[in-house]
C-alpha cells in the first residue's frame, strides 16, 4: 500500500512536465514573438539547469536529516507557486527564470520520492520498488503528452495553471499519503556523505547512460517536438498522441523490465537496449507522418529495456545511509542531459540551417549516433566482466540488507 501511494504521487507529479510539450510553440513563440530557435529550446531545458542545483542539495540534506516528507511537501508548494506564475503577463525572461525555479522545485520532490521507493525497496524488492518507480514516472509522462494538447488547445497557459494547482493539491497530500522509513544506519555529515559517493566509482556506469538517454529526452520534447509541427504540420492533439504512442508502452514495460533486470545482465541489458534505442532516434528522420505511431511504439518498447536497469542499478549501488544522495546524483546526471538535449538540438538546427541544409535529418542522425557511441564506449567494460562486479538480482539485494 505504501508503494502504491507513492506511485500515485509520482504519476501526478509528471503530469505537467510533458503537457507542455505539446504547446511548447503557444508558451513561447505564441506569447513572444520573434524568439529565436535557441531561446524556444531553452524554456525546455532551463528547469533541467535548476534541477543540476537543487537535486544534490536536496539529497545531502535528506540524508543529513533523515527525513524525506516535509522536503517533498514544501518542493511541491514551490512548484505549484511557480506553474501559476508561469501564466503570468511577463517577460520572456522572467518566464525562463520561473522555469528555472520550478525545475528546482520539481526535481527536489522527483528524487525524494524515488528514494523513498528505494528505501521501501529494501523491504519489497528492488526490481519491483524500482520497476514500479519508473512505471509511476513514465504513465505520468505518457498521460501528461495527451492530456497537455487536449487542455491546451484553446489557450497553452491552461497547462501550467492546472498544474500548479495539482501540486498545490499534492503538497497537501503528501504529510498524510507517506511515511518515512526507519534509519538503518547512524546518519552521516554531508562531507561524509559527498566522500561516500566520490569513493563508489561504480555509479558512473548508471550516471552515463542516465546522462545520454535524458539528453534524447530533451531533444525528443523540443526538437522533435517543433519538428512535428513546423515540419509536418501536426497540430497540439496529434503531436500530444505522437508523444503518448512512445511513452504508454515505454510506461507498460517499465515495470517488468525492472523485475527482468533482477535475474537478467542489467548492464547488458542497458547496452543492447541503448543501440535499439540509437536507431529508433536515426529511423525518426526518414519516418513519414503516417508510420510515427508505429515507430515510437517501437522506441518505447527499447527505452524500457534501458530506462528500468539503470533505475535498479543505482537503488542497489546505494548504502543504506545515501540512498536520497545516490539517487540526486542519478538525476543530476539526467537532467545535464535533459538540460543539454535541447540546447544542442537548437543549435545544431540553427547551424545546419544557417549552411543553407534542411536540418533535421542529419540532427537526428547525429543524436542517435551519439547514444550508440556511447553504448559502444561501455561495451569493452561490459565484456571484460565488470558485470560481476555489479550486485545481481536476490544475492545483491541480500549483500545490501545484510
Amino acid at each position: 500500500m505504501p508503494l502504491l501511494r507513492l506511485a500515485l504521487i509520482l504519476y501526478l507529479l509528471m503530469l505537467p512536465v510533458t503537457g507542455m510539450v505539446p504547446v511548447l510553440h503557444g508558451l513561447t513563440e505564441g506569447r513572444h514573438p520573434g524568439t529565436s530557435d535557441l531561446a524556444r529550446h531553452l524554456f525546455m531545458s532551463i528547469n533541467m539547469i535548476g534541477a543540476l542545483i537543487a537535486a544534490p542539495l536536496a539529497g545531502l540534506a535528506s540524508d543529513s536529516l533523515g527525513r524525506r516528507v516535509p522536503l517533498i511537501a514544501g518542493a511541491l508548494l514551490v512548484n505549484a507557486a511557480a506553474l501559476l506564475l508561469i501564466t503570468g503577463p511577463w517577460s520572456y525572461a522572467v518566464i525562463l527564470a520561473l522555469r528555472f525555479v520550478e525545475g528546482c522545485a520539481h526535481m527536489t520532490a522527483l528524487s525524494l520520492l524515488m528514494t523513498l521507493g528505494a528505501d521501501h525497496g529494501r523491504r519489497a524488492g528492488l526490481g519491483a520498488s524500482m520497476g514500479a518507480v519508473g512505471s509511476a514516472i513514465s504513465f505520468g509522462v505518457a498521460s501528461g503528452a495527451p492530456l497537455g494538447g487536449w487542455i491546451g488547445a484553446a489557450s497553452a497557459t491552461q497547462v501550467p495553471w492546472l498544474g500548479g494547482w495539482l501540486m498545490l493539491a499534492l503538497a497537501a497530500a503528501v504529510p498524510l499519503l507517506l511515511r518515512e522509513t526507519p534509519r538503518e544506519s547512524a546518519r552521516p555529515s554531508p562531507t561524509e556523505l559527498v566522500r561516500q559517493l566520490a569513493s563508489n566509482r561504480l555509479l558512473a556506469v548508471p550516471y552515463l547512460f542516465a546522462f545520454v538517454d535524458r539528453l534524447t529526452v530533451g531533444f525528443i520534447v523540443s526538437t522533435f517536438s517543433l519538428y512535428l509541427g513546423a515540419v509536418l504540420l501536426l497540430d497540439a492533439r496529434q503531436i500530444g498522441l505522437v508523444m503518448a504512442a512512445f511513452l504508454i508502452p515505454f510506461s507498460l514495460l517499465a515495470y517488468p523490465a525492472g523485475r527482468l533486470s533482477q535475474r537478467w545482465d542489467r548492464l547488458g541489458m542497458m547496452i543492447a537496449g541503448s543501440i535499439l534505442y540509437g536507431l529508433f532516434l536515426i529511423a525518426l528522420g526518414w519516418a513519414p507522418a503516417g508510420a510515427l505511431a508505429a515507430l515510437m511504439a517501437a522506441g518505447g518498447v527499447v527505452a524500457a529495456i534501458m530506462y528500468a536497469p539503470s533505475l535498479v542499478l543505482t537503488a542497489e549501488l546505494a548504502g543504506p545511509n545515501q540512498r536520497a544522495s545516490t539517487m540526486a546524483g542519478f538525476n543530476v546526471a539526467g537532467s545535464l542531459g535533459f538540460a543539454l538535449g535541447p540546447l544542442l538540438g537548437g543549435t545544431l538546427v540553427g547551424t545546419f540551417r544557417a549552411a543553407g541544409m534542411d536540418p533535421y535529418l542529419p540532427v537526428f542522425i547525429l543524436v542517435g549516433a551519439l547514444e550508440i557511441l556511447i553504448a559502444l564506449a561501455v561495451l569493452p567494460l561490459w565484456r571484460r566482466g565488470i558485470g560481476s562486479a555489479l550486485p545481481t538480482g536476490r544475492a545483491g539485494e541480500a549483500s545490501r540488507t545484510g
